[in-house]
């Protein structure tokens, strides 16, 4: 099993933002919008490198920088030193920072994050708001969302003028393209058009999707991801969930509510899941299933608190001190996973599977029996074993992403244009 798992560093120091590999779009971007991606993701780049990357002529080049230039959304800057005091110095293009500013939210149990990034891709302020665990009605949700908003505003002195985009991301099934959430474990109602009571409230454009995919979407713009054209994350935290970046994109389905690996099926009439059926992955994994086991775990005196958060951790501490049934939950849920992510290799052979999530504390989840039994039930005929990795990136992150989906909106609006032709 040596090289199948690795750990991630929680910090990529890489320069720019989005991903750096081409071809991701499909040619339906315009190249003004190529270019303007181009510079972004590497931080600056000079007119020959673009030239290069788009195989188009030095002219084309510097009439689409020019025209960017123009509209205040790239400047040009000294990109190196002179050497010896001779010569002109190169000159790079970069990302004007204040050209607008957009909102990333995660909206979920105990608290709610927020940052505001630049159009550069800087983080320039972040928030949060103590949540509540328990369903609520969307007006109450888009309340907390207010309040949330309106103190990352005031931290970051900036006005609702200045934010071009708010990207929200929370966990169930969520319709990206109409705004709506079919269903989520932080609603007390389903099919709500999540759009519709946002803009009751602000003049700013939202973009809404699962939180698994703001999670994905940071790996594709800040972490690991921004070099590979295919890769997976799955998630372990109040329910589990999966991103899925195929030719270098996000992939969400033919009607953006794909991907859904918590709910696929492990055991027919199986343990209860909050959706309402039986027998889903999560309902053997999420936080609310093992502290659903933990009350039977524990011994009497140790299970006297209604908190989820305090079962999970005397569970996790009874475990590794040898209470063999706080073992055994472990190790019970580790195969479940194992299963997943079988299903997740065979389905749709990733180079890489990111694990991520708070769950992902507890080593039981990754243990080398529970790699053993995921390559043991991949048909690996042929097939180089799919490589697991563990990213200990911090909460902030998954607005982060969210931050990525509104910048990638405003990007389109604002840059994006008449395709290039094939």
């Amino acid at each position: 099993m040596s090289g199948v798992l690795t750990q991630i560093p929680s910090h990529d120091p890489a320069e720019g933002c989005g991903p750096l590999l081409a071809g991701g779009r499909d040619g339906g971007t315009s190249l003004r919008q190529d270019a303007f991606e181009y510079v972004r993701g590497r931080g600056q780049a000079a007119r020959t490198d673009i030239t290069k990357a788009l195989n188009i002529s030095p002219g084309s080049a510097t009439t689409l920088t020019a025209d960017l230039i123009a509209s205040g959304l790239l400047e040009e800057v000294e990109s190196t030193p002179r050497e010896s005091g001779r010569g002109r110095p190169r000159v790079a293009l970069k990302v004007v920072p204040d050209a607008g500013f957009v909102i990333g939210i995660k909206l979920a149990f105990k608290r709610h994050t927020a940052v505001m990034i630049d159009f550069a891709g800087n983080l320039i302020a972040d928030a949060d708001l103590t949540s509540h665990e328990t369903r609520r009605p969307v007006d109450q949700l888009m309340n907390e969302t207010e309040a949330l908003i309106r103190k990352l505003l005031a931290i970051s002195g900036k006005s609702e003028d200045d934010i071009l985009a708010v990207g929200i991301g929370l966990p169930g099934i969520v319709d990206h393209g109409s705004g709506s959430v079919v269903w989520s474990s932080l609603l007390s109602t389903s099919d709500e058009n999540l759009s519709q009571a946002f803009t009751e409230r602000f003049n700013i454009p939202m973009v809404l999707d699962n939180d698994a995919n703001m999670l994905t979407l940071a790996e594709l713009w800040f972490g690991q991801g921004r070099t590979m054209s295919n890769f997976a994350v799955v998630t372990i935290e109040s329910g589990v969930g999966m991103g899925l970046v195929f030719n270098n994109t996000l992939y969400r389905g033919a009607h953006g509510m794909g991907l859904e690996l918590g709910h696929t099926k492990v055991q027919l009439d199986g343990a209860l899941c909050r959706c309402g059926q039986r027998g889903c992955l999560e309902a053997y994994l999420a936080d609310y299933a093992l502290s659903r086991e933990a009350a039977t775990a524990l011994d009497p005196d140790m299970a006297v608190t209604n908190r989820p958060a305090d079962m999970l951790e005397m569970l996790f501490q009874q475990a590794k001190s040898g209470h063999t049934a706080a073992e055994t939950i472990f190790r019970r849920a580790g195969r479940y996973l194992s299963l997943g992510l079988s299903n997740v290799v065979q389905l749709f052979d990733p180079a890489l599977i990111i694990l991520s999530g708070e769950r992902m504390q507890y080593d039981y989840l990754y243990a080398e029996t529970v790699m053993d039994e995921m390559q043991k039930l991949t048909l690996n005929e042929g097939r180089k074993p799919c490589k697991v990795a563990i990213h200990a990136w911090g909460d902030l992150v998954w607005a982060r992403g969210a931050g990525a989906l509104a910048l990638s909106h405003v990007t389109d609006t604002l840059i994006g244009g008449e395709a290039r032709s094939t």
